[in-house]
Protein backbone atom coordinates (compact mmCIF):
# COMPACT_ATOMS: atom_id res chain seq x y z
CA UNK A 1 0.00 0.00 0.00
CA UNK A 2 1.38 3.52 -1.29
CA UNK A 3 1.40 5.81 2.39
CA UNK A 4 3.39 8.74 0.65
CA UNK A 5 3.30 10.33 -2.57
CA UNK A 6 4.94 13.68 -3.28
CA UNK A 7 4.88 14.59 -6.89
CA UNK A 8 6.44 18.03 -8.67
CA UNK A 9 7.34 19.64 -5.47
CA UNK A 10 8.87 23.07 -5.55
CA UNK A 11 9.85 25.49 -2.77
CA UNK A 12 11.78 28.76 -2.68
CA UNK A 13 12.46 31.14 0.37
CA UNK A 14 12.43 34.30 -0.86
CA UNK A 15 14.74 33.91 -4.58
CA UNK A 16 16.79 30.85 -3.19
CA UNK A 17 14.52 27.53 -5.41
CA UNK A 18 15.15 24.89 -2.95
CA UNK A 19 13.32 22.25 -3.53
CA UNK A 20 13.14 21.93 -7.74
CA UNK A 21 10.44 19.02 -9.16
CA UNK A 22 11.06 16.48 -6.51
CA UNK A 23 9.02 13.17 -7.07
CA UNK A 24 8.98 10.42 -4.85
CA UNK A 25 6.56 7.68 -3.14
CA UNK A 26 6.84 5.83 -0.05
CA UNK A 27 5.49 1.99 0.39
CA UNK A 28 4.03 0.63 3.50
CA UNK A 29 6.80 -1.36 5.30
CA UNK A 30 9.71 0.89 2.95
CA UNK A 31 12.73 2.38 4.76
CA UNK A 32 13.81 5.11 2.68
CA UNK A 33 16.59 6.79 3.17
CA UNK A 34 17.52 10.51 1.79
CA UNK A 35 21.03 11.36 1.99
CA UNK A 36 23.24 14.50 0.13
CA UNK A 37 25.50 17.68 0.91
CA UNK A 38 24.46 19.86 3.87
CA UNK A 39 22.06 22.72 1.88
CA UNK A 40 21.06 20.21 -0.83
CA UNK A 41 17.03 20.44 0.05
CA UNK A 42 16.70 17.17 2.34
CA UNK A 43 15.30 18.74 5.30
CA UNK A 44 13.25 21.08 3.78
CA UNK A 45 11.59 18.10 1.88
CA UNK A 46 10.90 16.79 5.09
CA UNK A 47 9.51 19.76 6.37
CA UNK A 48 7.14 20.07 3.74
CA UNK A 49 6.10 16.29 3.44
CA UNK A 50 5.31 16.79 7.67
CA UNK A 51 3.55 20.22 6.96
CA UNK A 52 5.92 21.85 8.91
CA UNK A 53 6.44 24.22 5.61
CA UNK A 54 4.19 24.55 2.83
CA UNK A 55 5.18 23.70 -0.75
CA UNK A 56 5.13 26.65 -3.43
CA UNK A 57 4.10 23.68 -6.22
CA UNK A 58 2.96 20.02 -6.42
CA UNK A 59 0.63 17.26 -4.92
CA UNK A 60 1.33 15.75 -1.14
CA UNK A 61 -0.29 12.83 -0.61
CA UNK A 62 -1.34 10.10 2.36
CA UNK A 63 -2.76 7.30 2.03
CA UNK A 64 -4.98 8.24 -0.84
CA UNK A 65 -5.84 11.49 1.35
CA UNK A 66 -4.19 15.23 -0.51
CA UNK A 67 -2.72 17.53 1.87
CA UNK A 68 -1.92 19.68 -0.91
CA UNK A 69 -3.10 19.57 -4.69
CA UNK A 70 -1.33 21.16 -7.97
CA UNK A 71 -3.92 23.39 -9.80
CA UNK A 72 -3.82 24.30 -13.73
CA UNK A 73 -0.69 26.01 -12.84
CA UNK A 74 1.15 23.82 -10.74
CA UNK A 75 0.40 25.72 -7.60
CA UNK A 76 0.17 23.84 -4.44
CA UNK A 77 -3.35 24.27 -3.10
CA UNK A 78 -3.76 22.83 0.55
CA UNK A 79 -6.93 21.19 2.06
CA UNK A 80 -9.23 22.80 4.64
CA UNK A 81 -7.97 22.30 8.48
CA UNK A 82 -10.01 19.45 9.11
CA UNK A 83 -8.29 17.32 6.44
CA UNK A 84 -4.82 18.38 7.25
CA UNK A 85 -5.74 17.77 10.84
CA UNK A 86 -6.42 14.03 9.82
CA UNK A 87 -3.72 13.97 7.51
CA UNK A 88 -1.18 15.14 10.73
CA UNK A 89 -2.32 11.52 12.50
CA UNK A 90 -1.02 9.29 9.66
CA UNK A 91 2.47 10.09 10.29
CA UNK A 92 5.58 11.09 13.17
CA UNK A 93 8.67 12.79 13.21
CA UNK A 94 11.52 12.88 15.46
CA UNK A 95 14.04 16.17 15.13
CA UNK A 96 17.22 16.21 15.55
CA UNK A 97 17.22 18.34 18.54
CA UNK A 98 14.56 16.10 20.91
CA UNK A 99 12.45 18.87 20.96
CA UNK A 100 11.04 17.26 24.62
CA UNK A 101 8.99 19.94 27.14
CA UNK A 102 11.83 20.34 29.71
CA UNK A 103 9.08 20.91 32.44
CA UNK A 104 7.02 17.75 31.63
CA UNK A 105 8.60 13.98 32.86
CA UNK A 106 9.32 11.05 30.43
CA UNK A 107 6.22 9.98 31.18
CA UNK A 108 4.41 13.05 30.52
CA UNK A 109 6.54 13.96 27.35
CA UNK A 110 5.10 10.29 25.53
CA UNK A 111 1.52 10.54 26.80
CA UNK A 112 -0.02 14.22 26.35
CA UNK A 113 -0.06 14.34 22.67
CA UNK A 114 -2.05 11.18 21.89
CA UNK A 115 -4.38 11.78 24.88
CA UNK A 116 -4.56 15.53 23.76
CA UNK A 117 -4.08 15.52 20.31
CA UNK A 118 -4.94 11.86 19.31
CA UNK A 119 -7.72 11.85 21.34
CA UNK A 120 -7.21 7.85 22.26
CA UNK A 121 -8.21 6.37 25.85
CA UNK A 122 -6.19 7.67 28.90
CA UNK A 123 -5.49 4.05 30.55
CA UNK A 124 -4.77 2.68 26.57
CA UNK A 125 -2.08 5.45 26.41
CA UNK A 126 -1.04 4.62 29.61
CA UNK A 127 -0.44 1.05 28.87
CA UNK A 128 1.19 1.92 25.28
CA UNK A 129 3.44 4.31 26.91
CA UNK A 130 4.88 2.01 29.64
CA UNK A 131 5.95 -0.63 26.76
CA UNK A 132 7.35 2.14 24.32
CA UNK A 133 9.23 2.94 27.13
CA UNK A 134 10.27 -0.72 28.20
CA UNK A 135 11.04 -1.29 24.25
CA UNK A 136 13.36 1.93 24.15
CA UNK A 137 15.70 0.62 27.71
CA UNK A 138 13.86 3.39 29.92
CA UNK A 139 11.65 2.10 31.74
CA UNK A 140 12.86 2.89 34.97
CA UNK A 141 12.85 6.92 33.37
CA UNK A 142 9.23 7.37 33.30
CA UNK A 143 9.40 9.73 36.10
CA UNK A 144 12.89 11.80 35.24
CA UNK A 145 12.88 15.28 33.58
CA UNK A 146 14.97 15.45 30.23
CA UNK A 147 17.59 17.06 31.83
CA UNK A 148 18.67 14.11 33.60
CA UNK A 149 19.02 12.29 30.52
CA UNK A 150 21.76 11.83 28.20
CA UNK A 151 21.16 12.84 24.64
CA UNK A 152 20.52 9.02 23.29
CA UNK A 153 17.89 9.25 26.23
CA UNK A 154 16.04 11.86 24.75
CA UNK A 155 16.45 11.11 21.64
CA UNK A 156 14.83 7.59 22.50
CA UNK A 157 12.65 9.98 24.58
CA UNK A 158 11.19 11.36 21.15
CA UNK A 159 10.93 8.31 19.23
CA UNK A 160 8.94 6.78 22.04
CA UNK A 161 6.65 9.97 21.42
CA UNK A 162 6.44 9.96 18.28
CA UNK A 163 5.72 6.30 17.96
CA UNK A 164 2.83 6.76 20.72
CA UNK A 165 0.45 8.65 18.29
CA UNK A 166 0.48 5.44 16.31
CA UNK A 167 1.64 6.85 13.18
CA UNK A 168 1.31 5.03 9.89
CA UNK A 169 5.09 6.52 8.94
CA UNK A 170 7.96 7.76 10.87
CA UNK A 171 10.11 10.82 9.98
CA UNK A 172 13.70 10.91 11.32
CA UNK A 173 15.38 14.12 10.17
CA UNK A 174 19.20 13.47 11.05
CA UNK A 175 18.52 12.16 14.61
CA UNK A 176 21.75 11.11 15.35
CA UNK A 177 23.53 15.01 14.08
CA UNK A 178 23.21 16.05 17.60
CA UNK A 179 24.82 13.28 19.35
CA UNK A 180 28.34 12.25 19.86
CA UNK A 181 29.40 8.76 18.23
CA UNK A 182 28.89 6.61 21.38
CA UNK A 183 25.13 7.46 21.87
CA UNK A 184 24.59 7.60 18.27
CA UNK A 185 24.85 3.87 17.72
CA UNK A 186 21.93 3.65 20.41
CA UNK A 187 19.67 4.93 18.34
CA UNK A 188 20.90 3.42 15.31
CA UNK A 189 19.86 0.26 17.08
CA UNK A 190 16.74 1.59 17.87
CA UNK A 191 15.62 2.39 13.89
CA UNK A 192 17.06 -0.67 13.02
CA UNK A 193 14.49 -2.60 15.35
CA UNK A 194 11.74 -0.38 13.86
CA UNK A 195 12.71 -1.50 10.62
CA UNK A 196 12.99 -5.23 11.49
CA UNK A 197 9.58 -4.79 12.47
CA UNK A 198 8.33 -3.21 8.89
CA UNK A 199 7.75 0.19 10.51
CA UNK A 200 7.33 2.82 7.64
CA UNK A 201 10.18 5.41 7.83
CA UNK A 202 11.56 8.13 5.78
CA UNK A 203 15.19 9.29 7.51
CA UNK A 204 17.44 11.88 6.47
CA UNK A 205 20.78 10.96 7.36
CA UNK A 206 24.59 11.38 6.97
CA UNK A 207 25.00 7.89 8.45
CA UNK A 208 25.93 5.82 5.14
CA UNK A 209 26.85 2.46 6.35
CA UNK A 210 23.36 2.56 8.44
CA UNK A 211 21.61 3.76 5.04
CA UNK A 212 23.17 1.00 3.10
CA UNK A 213 22.46 -1.83 5.49
CA UNK A 214 18.57 -0.67 7.04
CA UNK A 215 17.36 0.79 3.86
CA UNK A 216 15.05 -0.53 1.19
CA UNK A 217 15.74 1.91 -1.26
CA UNK A 218 18.35 5.24 -1.25
CA UNK A 219 17.97 8.90 -2.23
CA UNK A 220 20.56 11.17 -3.21
CA UNK A 221 20.04 14.65 -3.34
CA UNK A 222 21.91 17.27 -4.56
CA UNK A 223 21.23 21.47 -5.52
CA UNK A 224 17.42 21.04 -4.48
CA UNK A 225 16.70 17.73 -7.37
CA UNK A 226 17.20 13.88 -6.52
CA UNK A 227 20.29 13.22 -8.50
CA UNK A 228 19.85 9.33 -8.71
CA UNK A 229 17.94 6.60 -6.54
CA UNK A 230 17.90 3.05 -6.06
CA UNK A 231 18.63 -0.04 -4.05
CA UNK A 232 21.34 0.39 -1.38
CA UNK A 233 23.71 -1.10 -2.34
CA UNK A 234 23.97 -1.00 -5.59
CA UNK A 235 23.93 2.97 -4.81
CA UNK A 236 26.42 3.36 -2.01
CA UNK A 237 28.85 1.22 -3.84
CA UNK A 238 28.45 1.62 -7.80
CA UNK A 239 26.62 5.24 -7.84
CA UNK A 240 26.16 6.03 -11.36
CA UNK A 241 26.11 9.53 -11.61
CA UNK A 242 29.26 11.80 -10.71
CA UNK A 243 27.87 14.07 -8.50
CA UNK A 244 26.76 11.29 -6.18
CA UNK A 245 30.24 9.31 -6.78
CA UNK A 246 31.67 12.67 -5.61
CA UNK A 247 29.60 12.64 -2.11
CA UNK A 248 30.15 9.00 -1.17
CA UNK A 249 33.80 9.63 -2.22
CA UNK A 250 34.08 11.35 1.41
CA UNK A 251 33.07 8.32 3.43
CA UNK A 252 34.82 5.46 4.44
CA UNK A 253 32.68 2.48 3.05
CA UNK A 254 32.74 -0.41 5.10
Amino acid sequence: MRLLEINHCHKKFGNHEVLKDISLCVEEGQVVSIIGPSGSGKSTLLRCATLLETMDGGDLIYLGQSAAKADANGQALYADKKTLEQVRKHFGLVFQNFNLFPHYTVFKNITEPPILIGKQPKEEVYAHAKELLRKMGLADKADAYPHQLSGGQQQRVSIARALAMKPKILFFDEPTSALDPELTGEILQVMKELAAERMTMVIVTHEMSFARDVSSHIIFMDGGVIVEQGEPHELIHNPKEARTKAFLSRFQQS
